[in-house]
């Protein structure tokens, strides 16, 4: 096994599922557990200015070993996982020469990952890839992120021929509930520029992004017997099935693609006299992410003038923007992402994230920071998977950056 995959298989044993309610960070307690085991590899290592703050924070460096200056390169990656889906007792599977058909992931549960539902994996036909037993998640988004960086550095201090400036290590917590630069400090970090491992398949390489909001619709019903309701009664479910129903069917996230941005349904729930909504909303455009919110602030004002005032409520905030403002100022910083992969073997794919990482808001806070891939595919339930040779490719993309950065 080599050395970037032992830290994954030991990584994704910790629960480390992030949690919005409890307004706490991190916000669950598995994360400052594998934050701790990260820091202690990191000490053995004899990297410098190792710290992990009371945020679960963890930063580094690895020294400069040139004898003339060159940029301060870092490289981030997040230690929460999804809490869409079960993140507890994940047991890895490894498909080695994988034959390119079906997989059985749990055989007593029926759960078969099918090549008709997921046709990228004949990609990897030929090669080994990691699994879920279908029960849970995988954890490859970040942790797959998070055990290359560790390998490229450890790789790096075990060989101190190899020449390179000083290395920058960030690991964040809940950055899949978006808080995840919440308490980043950019200043103490102290790297010019970054770049974040938490990227899908191989040669993903991105400086675009979602602009990103979170809309919570609450519903003020009237509840009455039902035997004496007649002209009294308010179903507060009805009143948001009504209004979901408004909201435009096809821009959706399984009907969208590319630059194409969506409203998504992410939770319901309710009863007669209260019912929620939690919506979120996606567009790479300003003008049309400005233009989304707005909509659904005008369905609300409308349902409120149908059903009465306060019947109706809208709680809307904005979680991260396109961050392609921040780095094509310095989109040098793309282009060496680019040269490393292309001198690994890996066919570079520059395309927009429909999503976000901490990349997209540290480069808000003046860290430019594009998103360079992990390997995996499927985040964020029981069909996840990352071939083996991805991440390995990962590390080797890693370490071409810190080298040509060495040459600058």
């Amino acid at each position: 096994m080599s050395a970037v995959i032992e830290k994954f298989i030991r990584y994704v044993k910790f629960d480390t599922q992030s949690d919005t309610e409890t307004g706490l960070t991190p916000s669950t307690p598995g994360q400052m557990f594998l934050a701790k085991e990260l820091t202690r590899e990191l000490e053995e290592m004899g990297l410098e200015n190792i710290s992990l703050d009371e945020n679960g924070y963890i930063m580094a460096v690895l020294p400069s070993n040139l004898d003339h200056e060159v940029p301060a390169v870092g490289f981030v990656a997040h230690m929460d996982t999804s809490p869409d889906f079960s993140g507890k007792h994940v047991k890895p599977q490894f498909w080695e020469n994988y034959n390119g058909e079906d997989i059985v992931l749990n055989e007593e549960k029926n759960i078969v990952m099918k090549v008709a539902d997921f046709p990228e994996l004949k990609k990897y036909k030929g090669q080994t890839i990691i699994t879920t037993n279908g029960i849970t998640l995988l954890g490859a988004d970040d942790k797959a992120g998070v055990a290359e960086i560790m390998t490229a550095i450890e790789y790096l201090t075990e060989h101190p021929e190899i020449k390179h400036g000083p290395v920058h290590v960030g690991f964040t917590p809940d950055e899949e509930i978006g808080k995840g630069a919440d308490f980043f400090n950019v200043k103490k970090f102290g790297a010019e520029f970054a770049y974040t491992l938490d990227g899908g398949e191989i040669g993903e390489l991105q400086y675009e992004n979602f602009n990103a909001a979170f809309a919570k619709i609450s519903f003020q019903g009237r509840n009455v017997h039902p035997g004496m309701a007649k002209d009294k009664m308010i179903n507060s479910m009805l009143i948001a099935n009504e209004f979901l129903t408004r909201l435009p069917e096809n821009e959706v996230p399984d009907k969208t693609e590319g630059y194409e941005g969506f409203y998504h349904l992410i939770s319901m729930a309710g009863n007669v006299e209260n019912s929620n909504l939690q919506y979120i909303i996606r567009d790479f455009e300003m003008k049309k992410y400005e233009g989304r919110k707005q909509f659904v602030q005008s369905l609300c004002d409308e349902f409120c003038e149908k059903y009465g005032e306060g019947s109706v409520s809208l709680e809307i905030t904005n979680q991260y923007y396109n961050m392609r403002e921040k780095i094509e100022p310095v989109k040098y910083i793309v282009d060496i992402a680019e040269e490393a992969m292309k001198q690994v073997g890996v066919e570079p794919m520059i395309i927009p994230i429909r999503g976000g990482t901490d990349g997209s808001r540290l480069s808000y806070m003046g860290l430019p920071c594009p998103n360079i891939f992990a390997g995996g595919h499927n985040f964020h339930g029981r069909f996840e998977y990352v071939p083996v040779e991805s991440m390995e490719k990962s590390v080797e993309v890693i370490l071409k950056i810190v080298e040509l950065i060495s040459k600058r």
